[in-house]
């Protein structure tokens, strides 16, 4: 198994990442199937193809301000840009600091690889990927890149009760495969 991964549900031409807002800013972008004036631009926003790690993150819609859970299906072309022109949020030995410093000051699109998480929030041995975008990315992200919005808040919370009364929710969870393409 790789120790780093890109799990999703994807089609040919789309793949889901998800995110997860307050009420308004949720409720705009599913009315607008794009984040409207609500959504800050200027600021770096994570997407995660990751169901399990955004749950573990959010706190299964939990958490203050990440009560609204969206799947956001984006095109594959845009996700792969991502993936491919991405600068890791924190230095490797392959590259001098001073490198990586210029290159973090100057990339659009972050990447960092975080360990994915199991139903119950402990972390597996493998990590998931997730990308910061800001800047000419946020830009083409919610004009060019995004297909549809689902709010899946409902969804997330019946998967929470179910969870928590100790069902096994397993089979209810998202189909997410290997994605297809090469991390740098």
């Amino acid at each position: 198994m790789e120790y780093k991964q890109i799990r999703a549900v994807y089609d040919e031409k789309t793949i889901r990442i998800y995110q997860a807002y307050c009420h308004s800013i949720a409720q705009e972008a599913v009315t607008l199937q794009t984040f409207g004036k609500n959504f800050k631009l200027s600021r770096m926003t994570w997407i995660k193809p990751s169901f399990l790690w955004m749950m573990y993150r959010c706190g299964w819609g939990l958490k203050e301000n990440q009560e609204n859970i969206l799947a956001i299906d984006m095109t594959r072309e845009g996700f792969d840009f991502c993936v491919k022109h991405a600068v890791p949020s924190s230095p490797s030995s392959s590259i001098s600091p001073a490198i990586w410093k210029q290159q973090v000051q100057t990339s659009d699109i972050r990447v960092q690889f975080d360990p994915e998480r199991d139903i119950q929030g402990n972390p597996l041995p493998y990590r998931s990927i997730q990308l910061g975008l800001r800047g000419n990315a946020v830009q083409h992200y919610v004009h060019d890149w995004i297909v549809k919005i689902t709010d899946i808040t409902d969804y997330v919370a019946d998967l929470r009760i179910k969870k928590e009364a100790g069902e096994d929710i397993s089979p209810l969870l998202p189909k997410e495969q290997i994605y297809p393409i090469i991390i740098p």
